[in-house]
């Protein structure tokens, strides 16, 4: 599903942010990506989503080598892939109900498919009674579940969330693993990049350490770990 062979990114101020980098991921699995600030933790989901270009090596998602791919292609690429942010990234202006729309509108999804998808999604993350609502008039899980909705909507084979959460309560983080334990269970391959020891000690997934851009632990069933 997912595979990095020997992948270096180097920024142009010469920086190397991943060092020869080899990792691969099964369909159907769920990762958590670890590490300290500055570990390359964020410049691995970029070059997941093709925001960068690794310096060196390959990427291959599905059999297609995502490094050779043209710019074109690119929306195609993303469409199989829902990331979810720490920081939500909703719109203010759009409701509950039309930021997870948004997510079919821009692939150009028929009308009938968007009535149909939207109320079962917000159904899955426990909004439909918030449809109607605005970011503002919702709490935080709220805005994450809602930010989770919108990268489900397409049914994408692999979720990608970013310190999803980062800015949750405890009850809060755990209702939103829960929800991505049960993406996962339906088929979805998740790859979670988090801070939260606690949340992934308890978990027991895949434990992937990085440490100075390059993975100095890979654990099956696995803690946080002393090396993150």
């Amino acid at each position: 599903m997912i595979r990095l062979e020997n992948m270096t990114k180097i920024y142009p101020n010469g920086v190397t942010a991943l060092n020869n980098v080899s990792l691969q991921i099964q369909k159907g699995e769920f990762v958590f990506v670890v590490g300290n600030s500055g570990s390359g933790k964020t410049t691995l989901i970029k070059l997941l989503m093709k925001e960068l270009q690794p310096s060196e090596g390959k990427i291959i998602i599905d059999n297609k080598d995502i490094t050779r791919l043209k710019k074109r292609y690119v929306p195609i690429l993303r469409r199989n892939i829902g990331v979810v942010f720490q920081d939500f990234r909703l719109l203010d202006k759009m409701s509950v109900y039309d930021n997870v729309a948004f997510a079919l509108k821009v692939t150009e999804e028929p009308n009938k498919k968007i009535r149909r998808m939207v109320p079962t999604v917000l159904s899955m993350v426990g909004l439909s009674k918030k449809a109607k609502m605005y970011p503002k008039e919702i709490s935080g899980g709220e805005k994450q579940r809602t930010a989770l909705a919108r990268a489900i909507v397409n049914n994408p084979p692999i979720l990608i969330a970013d310190e999803p959460t980062g800015n949750l309560d405890p009850s809060n983080s755990w209702e939103i693993m829960k929800l991505l334990t049960e993406i996962n269970m339906r088929g979805t391959t998740v790859v979670v990049v988090t801070h939260d020891k606690e949340m992934v000690n308890a978990m027991k997934k895949r434990v992937v350490t990085l440490k100075n851009g390059s993975i100095v632990r890979d654990v099956q069933r696995g803690d946080y770990g002393d090396e993150a």
